[in-house]
């Protein structure tokens, strides 16, 4: 199955694990009265949410470039993870207030083993998301089955405080426990908002690609042979799961405008390998310097400058 298949079937079968997941969490919670259980169902219901805005932001982001999107529709990705991170911190702090609330007035809370065996399926089913959506986003290098990777990541931890607080509860009696976790749950679910919201506006932004992967881009550049000369003006950005890399390639002033080019193209197979869903636009430029033209006396090679960023020769 191709990676797009893979980006639109991962969403698909979260909506489906977490649709179970919230109805079984909903279900023990109202029969229970505990807030811990029903603040992990309503993340749950959350989850569907997203999972579900995924599903249809991937599938118009895959849509080609047209004549009013040039660059494509990759930024609908990064506006999904917007308004998802919006509506979640909302709901989270409703969680808070809603528990907070139901202690204030002593609301009864009655456990049955139907509340435990919930919570622990919901903590495998939780588990078994979170890693499929991640290695799914890590194959597709899609920010928004990342994003959704990470709240069903904090689920592992709401559903870890919704189990202590069904134990701590049940053996001592006091409701402050169920309070307290519900709590917790709440300002995970706040929290892994923030993460995605960070995400998001990185991408509207046009913040730069991750330090490691210019790193990377860095890297190949300087393995470059003659006549390759170096290169500066090296600006990257996101848009959804699509990465964009520009820079000027400055190359030995003897060769042909075809050599040059050929010279610029193998530059661009190595990103593009090296780097998932990159577009890569390439600024040629002559060397400055002034030499006899032979890889023995290359003055670029000669100086081990390889990367010109600094050399004021280079600058605009």
């Amino acid at each position: 199955m191709g990676s797009m298949d893979m980006k639109q079937k991962a969403p698909l079968v979260a909506v489906a694990c977490a649709l179970v997941l919230a109805a079984g969490k909903f279900s023990a919670g109202l029969t229970s009265g505990s807030m811990a259980l029903a603040s992990s169902g309503l993340d749950s219901l959350l989850d569907v949410f997203m999972s579900a805005m995924n599903f249809f932001a991937i599938r118009k982001a895959a849509k080609p470039a047209d004549d009013d999107h040039r660059y494509g529709h990759g930024k609908v990705e990064d506006l999904a993870a917007l308004l998802q991170s919006s509506v979640i911190v909302f709901s989270g702090g409703m969680i808070v207030y809603t528990s907070v609330r139901e202690f204030i007035h002593n609301a009864p809370i009655t456990y049955s083993p139907l509340d435990m065996s919930v919570m622990i399926v919901s903590l495998c089913f939780s588990f078994f998301i979170s890693r499929y959506l991640k290695a799914a986003g890590d194959k597709t290098d899609s920010n928004a089955l990342r994003a959704d990777a990470l709240h069903y990541r904090s689920d592992l931890y709401s559903n870890s405080a919704a189990i202590v607080a069904i134990i701590l509860t049940f053996f001592t009696g006091k409701t402050f426990y169920d309070l307290l976790f519900a709590v917790i749950t709440g300002c995970i679910i706040i929290y892994s908002a923030l993460q995605i919201a960070k995400r998001g506006l990185q991408g509207l932004t046009d913040s730069s690609i991750p330090h490691p992967l210019e790193k990377q881009i860095e890297d190949i550049l300087g393995q470059m042979a003659y006549p390759y000369a170096g290169y500066h003006k090296l600006r990257t950005r996101y848009s959804g799961s699509k990465k964009y890399v520009d820079f000027h390639l400055l190359a030995c002033r003897k060769l042909h405008v075809d050599e040059a080019h050929d010279l610029a193209n193998t530059v661009e197979k190595k990103i593009v390998r090296e780097l998932v869903t990159v577009d890569v636009v390439i600024h040629l430029e002559p060397c400055v310097y002034t030499c006899e033209l032979t890889e023995a006396t290359c003055a670029v090679s000669k100086k081990g400058a390889r990367t010109q960023e600094n050399n004021p020769a280079f600058r605009a």
